[in-house]
This record gives structure tokens, sequence and C-alpha cells, in this order.
């Protein structure tokens, strides 16, 4: 089974390529206002942008969670984990904002630029927001996170947390390829993360952001 998605900007792509996890973002956010759930997963405050060209990955599986800033400020995401996964010409970029004398700083990262993608095993992103073309293959969609097969499972200590829940909204694939790739996200995690052709680059100002 294949499934293709092409959509518009910002939260309107996000909507139509990854539904079920904006659903389950939701109710999450909802529990935790309820006090159903109590969530200790910590993040820093800020907030970083990621582009790539193509992320081809294997083992897909999708599912909302929350993640927590300083302050106990609430970050409902999509989690996006892949048991195997390459990305072509990676930029990553992150403002610090404020510093004396400076102002604001931009930390830009760069890597798989040249004829070896970024390579990452057990990766999990936890998004805030998604822009790109996408295409599954094998999908299921509306399965319970805690019964996913295909891709990495809900990381361990999440569910006693209570940074989701088994029985929310998930959806899984045996492959899911993304191109045009342009996101947010609060956290990024992986057993193996390989970055070929690694630069960093330190800049005054947000010019230099990823997007």
């Amino acid at each position: 089974m294949e499934s293709q998605v092409r959509g518009g900007t910002r939260w309107k792509r996000f909507a139509v390529v990854m539904v079920p996890s904006v659903a389950a973002t939701a109710c999450i956010g909802v529990a935790l206002a309820q006090g159903a759930l109590a969530a200790s997963f910590s993040v820093s405050g800020q907030s970083f942008k990621v582009t790539a060209d193509k992320l081809d990955g294997t083992g897909f599986s999708q599912y909302g969670a929350v993640d927590i800033g300083p302050g106990n400020a609430v970050h409902p995401v999509a989690v996006s984990a892949f048991n195997s996964a390459e990305i072509t010409n990676m930029c990553q970029s992150v403002v610090t904002p404020n510093i004396p004398v400076l102002g604001s700083v931009t930390l830009r990262l760069e890597a798989g630029g040249g004829a070896t993608p970024v390579a990452a095993e057990n990766l999990y992103i936890d998004v805030e927001d998604l822009q790109a073309n996408a295409v599954f293959k094998g999908i299921d969609i509306g399965v319970a996170a805690g019964s996913i097969t295909k891709g990495p499972k809900v990381k361990q200590g999440e569910l006693d947390e209570g940074r989701a829940s088994k029985f929310g909204f998930a959806q899984q694939a045996d492959s899911a390829v993304l191109t045009d790739v342009k996101q947010t996200a609060w956290a990024t995690t992986a057993g193996t993360f390989k970055l070929s052709g690694l630069s960093m680059k330190l800049s005054k100002g947000t010019d230099a952001e990823c997007y």
C-alpha cells in the first residue's frame, strides 16, 4: 500500500500529512490540563529549526506526546520515529536571544550535503511544526501507541512519566520518504547519529537560520 500526501504551508500542511498525531497531541494536552497525566520530561526553553532535501526512513511510527519546558511550559508534539533513516543535506539552527552586547546569536549546523547522507538509527524527533512532501508505504493509521510494531515503540519512560498514552492515536508504516522538509522541533534523540561533512557556525542575528 502506498499513500502520497502533498499539502500547503505550515499548520495546513502539518494537518494534512500528520492528522492522526495532531489529534493525539490535542487529546494529551487536554488530559494534562485536566490533571489526567503527569508529565515530567524536560526540554530546554528553545525550539530549533531543521531542513533537509530528503529524509528516507524505514520502520516509521508516530504518536502524540508532551514535552515540558522551563516554568512547566507544555509543548504538545508529534513524535516521529524511525528504525533507520538517511538524511540528505540537513541543516539545523537554534537562536539564543538577548545575549549581552551581542544580542541574538544563531548556531547553525550542516551535514550530509556531499555524497554521504546523515545516517541515524533508532531516531526520535519531537516535532511541533512540519512542512514536507511525504510518501508512506505499508501505512497503518489509527493503531494504539502501545501497539506499534513497524517502527520504534514509544520511548522508554514516556508512558510511566505520562508523556504519552499507550492507548493514544498513532500511525506506523514500513517506510516513509519526506522531501523538501522544514520543521520546528523541541528534541531529537537517536541510538546512533552519523554526521558526514559536519559544519558548525555561530553568527550574530537571525539571518543564518535554516529557514
